[in-house]
């Protein structure tokens, strides 16, 4: 196993180790949370007004799904550079799951537990983020054109910095 894919492999487990405690966090002991801070308090979804709770609840979920789904992404990343040689694809792929995880989760994460508005200007950041990792692990894996020598010299791996 190449170090690429035991350092991608070891983050997404983890990382999806954390999101199910955050899931079960917004499951079953944050709602009581929301429901006294935002007392009182309405958000506009899809032009209906929801108490602001039950907004950032489910805002808080969000993260966690994207940050599970980004997880099993990540070790998606690590098992393919087990036989991929396009390592610098998969390097980018990682290494913007993991950065797409911190800003769009997170940042759902800082503004429901905060309030502070201004961190939903991030999460399109780790939007873009996330979707630029998804093409970068496909065309990491795809078996057509070129590749046939492995690539060092794209963004290194976490543990090899």
């Amino acid at each position: 196993m190449s170090c690429c894919s035991l350092n991608w492999s070891t983050i997404g487990a983890a990382l999806g180790g954390l999101a199910v405690i955050l899931g079960a966090f917004a499951a079953h002991g944050i709602d009581g949370y929301f429901a006294e801070k935002y007392a009182g308090q309405v958000k506009t979804v899809t032009g209906v007004e929801v108490p602001a709770a039950q907004k950032y609840l489910n805002d808080f979920k969000t993260g966690a799904q994207y940050q599970m789904y980004h997880s099993l992404a990540l070790l998606a990343v690590g098992f393919a550079g087990v036989t991929s040689r396009k390592q610098k694809l998969l390097n980018i792929a990682g290494w913007c799951f993991l950065l797409g995880i911190i800003f769009f989760s997170g940042s759902l994460y800082v503004l429901t537990l905060s309030g502070q508005t201004f961190w939903g200007a991030i999460a399109p950041i780790g939007g873009t983020l996330l979707i630029v990792g998804w093409f970068s692990l496909a065309a990491g894996v795809c078996s057509c054109g070129g590749g046939s020598t492995i690539e060092t010299d794209g963004p290194e791996t976490p543990a090899s910095t």
